[in-house]
């Protein structure tokens, strides 16, 4: 009887243990799928997409960071007709300030792809951050749109694959404004900041205008931070050129001095790139300058401009500005994406479908160029003219230039 009673016990000892063992798996089981469902994350739908967009927020690029920053929200909502969702997903944004500084930019992006966990990095307002930024993007696999840095070297020598520019190059600049003045014999001079921006900027320009059988008597780099230009500007009287090209960004622009040291009543006529509203504030002595633009509200004439233009005054009270359309064509450009991969956010399968895609933007029709992923876009060849009522030259239209006319040469 013992042996039974203990038979018995043993029996249901066996049971108990065998029912915790299969609650133990069944949990595990229950976990290792939690765990997977996390790491499909976006492939799956109603989960979140994550963009995390990387700008100058404060500093000496304040202002391009909230341009882009106002664009990029207007564009996420543009492209997914209001509902700033992609195939049931929502998107999500997460800005982040780099303060102009390569450092910190690298701490802010690392963040976004640790901490957020973000499915696309998109940035930034310096092309000194955004170099600095380019190998996170190949180090965790995910898809960068450049937007604004224009730094040839972004979609030249220090390319990756996960890497696609919605805003224009250097190059792209270059072709554009040597178009304006370039020609046999036309003796130029240049002036930029001594960074990335401006080196690439001359660079670029010195090829396209030599191509146009200029000569460039003179190339001269000022500290992007310094507000006295007078010992560069005199180099540049000295050398006697037919024109002078600038080539600069930031608030502490050079145009008073160049109009204090009478530079165009010296016969040497100033050409440059129009800038944001803020700076063609204090380019009223370049009135009737022949140059080029990236971008002004009332350049390019289509829907998608049209919509901006008229949201913008609705949201801000104001126009859109030079950075604004970049901000929206990178979002753009991302939910185009993201509909056609079904809301999978897989860099490679990203790779596959962003390679050759064209997309419709404020300026008009952009497309990935396949062997640098660099967009091909519009430019404009325009003059500065007085308006009444504006209290700035106000960049008037000469022609438009085709993506093609301005497609800068693969560098990578």
């Amino acid at each position: 009887m013992k042996k039974h009673w203990l038979f018995v016990l043993l029996l249901m000892l066996t049971m108990l243990m065998v029912a915790c063992n299969s609650d133990e798996t069944k949990d595990s089981s229950t976990d290792d799928k939690a765990a997977e469902d996390d790491t499909k994350g976006t492939t799956e739908e109603g989960g979140t997409i994550k963009i995390g967009v990387l700008a100058s927020l404060t500093g000496a690029l304040e202002s391009y960071g909230k341009q882009t920053k106002n664009g990029f929200d207007l564009g996420i909502e543009y492209a997914t007709g209001g509902t700033m969702e992609v195939n049931g997903k929502k998107i999500e944004i997460v800005y982040e300030d780099t303060e102009t500084k390569p450092e910190v930019a690298v701490q802010k992006a690392t963040k976004l792809l640790e901490d957020d966990k973000v499915d696309f990095l998109v940035g930034s307002s310096s092309s000194g951050d955004t170099l600095a930024v380019l190998p996170l993007a190949e180090e965790y696999e995910k898809i960068m749109v450049v937007e604004p840095a224009v730094a040839d070297s972004i979609t030249g020598s220090e390319f990756n694959k996960y890497i696609f520019r919605t805003g224009r190059n250097s190059s792209q600049d270059a072709y554009a404004a040597a178009a304006a003045i370039a020609g046999k014999g036309v003796k130029i001079a240049t002036f930029a900041p001594d960074y990335s921006f401006g080196l690439d900027g001359v660079k670029a320009f010195k090829t396209a205008a030599e191509k146009l059988g200029a000569e460039i008597v003179l190339e001269e780099y000022a500290d992007p931070a310094a507000t006295d230009f007078t010992s560069n500007l005199q180099k540049v009287i000295d050398a006697k050129p037919d024109y002078l090209f600038v080539v600069w960004a930031g608030a502490n622009s050079p145009w008073n001095q160049i109009a204090d040291l009478k530079i165009q009543e010296k016969g040497i006529k100033i050409s440059t790139g129009a800038p944001d509203i803020i700076a063609l504030k204090f380019m009223n002595p370049l009135i009737g300058m022949e140059g080029f633009s990236v971008y002004y509200h009332t350049l390019p004439q289509n829907d998608v401009n049209k919509w901006l233009v008229e949201e913008h005054k609705k949201r801000f009270n104001d126009v859109p500005d030079l950075f604004t359309p970049g901000g929206m064509s990178a979002a753009i450009s991302i939910v185009d994406a993201l509909k056609k991969s079904e809301g999978d956010t897989d860099a490679e399968k990203l790779i596959g479908i962003m390679e050759g895609m064209s997309f419709e933007t404020p300026k008009g029709t952009m497309t990935f160029r396949k062997e640098d992923h660099q967009a091909l876009q519009s430019m404009y060849s325009i003059r500065l003219e007085k308006q009444d009522g504006v209290d700035y030259p106000v960049p008037v239209l000469v022609r438009e230039l085709s993506p093609e006319e301005t497609a800068p040469p693969v560098m990578n």
